[in-house]
């Protein structure tokens, strides 16, 4: 059996997923990160960015995650975000309206957003 880590996305109003996982990598605000099992202890601050998740059973699970923390220890691996969406759960026609929305109201932090959740989308598929 191939090392695992336990993995624990969750969002300010819900468990996004939980399960076996051989690789995680995000974004934090030192730059990209990938953990492993058997990684050293880590606590960081979440990016708005896409998390990729390589399952155990040999699948890839993608979440945009805007702000939160990263913390792994003991093969635990806690990804606590303000907000995170999988990607097969993002609308991308409702996304991609908030972008041009945010675009024309010249609101750089909610086209950013809507970027990560487009971004994360095309990722995950």
């Amino acid at each position: 059996m191939a090392a695992e880590l336990h993995v624990a996305l969750v969002a300010a109003d819900r468990e996004v997923w939980s399960g076996e996982a051989t690789l995680v990598v995000a974004r934090t605000t030192s730059g990209d990160i990938g953990v492993m099992p058997g990684h050293q202890p880590l606590l960081g601050v979440l990016e708005s960015g896409p998390v990729t998740i390589r399952t155990s059973e040999g699948g890839t699970v993608v979440a945009a995650v805007h702000g939160g923390f990263i913390s792994f220890a003991d093969d635990k691996l806690s990804l606590l975000a303000e907000i995170a969406e999988l990607s097969e759960e993002i609308d991308v026609q409702r996304a991609e309206r908030a972008r041009e929305r945010a675009k024309s109201e010249e609101n750089t932090s909610a086209e950013r957003r809507a970027d990560v959740r487009l971004r994360a989308v095309t990722t995950g598929r």
